[in-house]
């Protein structure tokens, strides 16, 4: 499940089915919220639905939100979480080696990948404890804010990054890819059709979506 957003105040929230490649459940929003997440769910319940786990971008909020239901961390958006916080080439070899663990998310097991992550903690904490001084607010700060924002990031999601292992039987995928890729030509569709009012607009996404 994810939302895409076509202007800054108009998206669509998507639950789509992995295994049949089929959106189930759809609503326009303003804002993305996780009770809106939570609808979405209890609607596709109330329909007969069996949910067996959820894929989804990680939001805040969103693991506890869903406590009887195996979740897994889509390791695009969470690569993408750590690229927003040290850019695609981080100049310090902190940043590069984080970076690396989390491209490397595809390829790994939990075990060995918090292992890793351990030991790239133990090598920089000293590094990551860094302070500065700012003359402008009169106070300190940690020197590698971002840095240490994408650690925590990886370090919080961690037991929702491999949850598509621990269930085999499941099939589940370890991205929204699925749904990503129907966003993708969803949009396309909307660039070949410029200029359209919106209802129109959302008359052609209701039709796309609903294919």
């Amino acid at each position: 499940m994810d939302t895409h957003y076509f202007r800054r105040h108009f998206g669509v929230m998507v639950l789509r089915d992995a295994y049949l490649k089929r959106n189930l459940f759809r609503q326009y929003v303003r804002y993305e919220t996780i009770a809106l997440y939570q609808r979405g769910i209890t609607y596709l319940q109330d329909q007969g639905w069996n949910i067996l786990c959820i894929v989804c971008d990680g939001r805040r909020g969103i693991f506890q939100a869903f406590p009887n239901f195996p979740i897994q961390m889509c390791h695009y958006h969470q690569q993408a979480i750590v690229t927003r916080y040290l850019t695609s080439n981080p100049r310090l070899e902190a940043g590069i080696e984080l970076k690396r663990m989390a491209s490397s998310l595809t390829t790994s097991n939990q075990e060995s990948w918090c292992h890793y992550l351990q030991q790239w903690h133990d090598k920089w904490k000293l590094f990551l404890k860094e302070k500065s001084y700012s003359p402008e607010t009169n106070r300190w700060h940690f020197t590698h804010r971002r840095l240490r924002s994408a650690y925590r990031s990886l370090k919080s999601n961690t037991d929702y990054l491999f949850t598509y292992l621990k269930y085999p039987e499941l099939r589940i995928p370890n991205t929204t890819n699925s749904l990503e890729a129907c966003f993708s030509n969803l949009d396309t569709k909307l660039r070949n059709h410029s200029g359209l009012k919106m209802g129109r607009k959302i008359k052609i996404i209701d039709h796309f979506l609903s294919k």
